[in-house]
């Protein structure tokens, strides 16, 4: 007789506490969940609004170009979050290979989220008064 209650740890099938494969939708084997969607619109959002600031020829070009990096840098710092939490996650589950791919792809962006705030402090200091 098998007992229905819960497990403390759940299980999967095979016996494994790992998560268990997620449903939901996909594209390929990318998980669409609202923070994937938040980061993918804001990092084109921040692009263009980058590359709109690069055509302007006035007096409020290097503001916006230091607000622009900085809401990069923001999304840039969102995504080593993700990555540390993805790479715990990735070593919880004994995938030690995917668990240091992340680990190097969130050390990126935290570098090139301290680059882009570095570029709007400096943008920031320069624009004129």
């Amino acid at each position: 007789m098998e007992d229905d209650r819960t497990q403390v740890s759940p299980r999967n099938d095979d016996g494994s506490r790992g998560r268990r494969p997620g449903g939901g939708l996909r594209i390929g084997p990318v998980r669409v969940t609202p923070t994937v969607v938040m980061l993918v619109i804001a990092f084109v959002g921040s692009f263009a609004f980058l590359a709109y600031t690069l055509t302007v020829r006035e007096a409020t070009q290097i503001p916006l170009m230091a607000a622009g990096l900085a809401v990069l840098g923001i999304v840039f710092g969102a995504l080593a979050v993700s990555g540390v939490v993805a790479t715990y996650h990735a070593g919880a589950d004994g995938r030690s290979i995917r668990a240091m791919a992340l680990a190097i792809l969130g050390g990126i962006a935290s570098i090139v989220s301290l680059l882009c705030f570095g570029g709007a402090i400096l943008f920031a200091l320069l624009s004129p008064r």
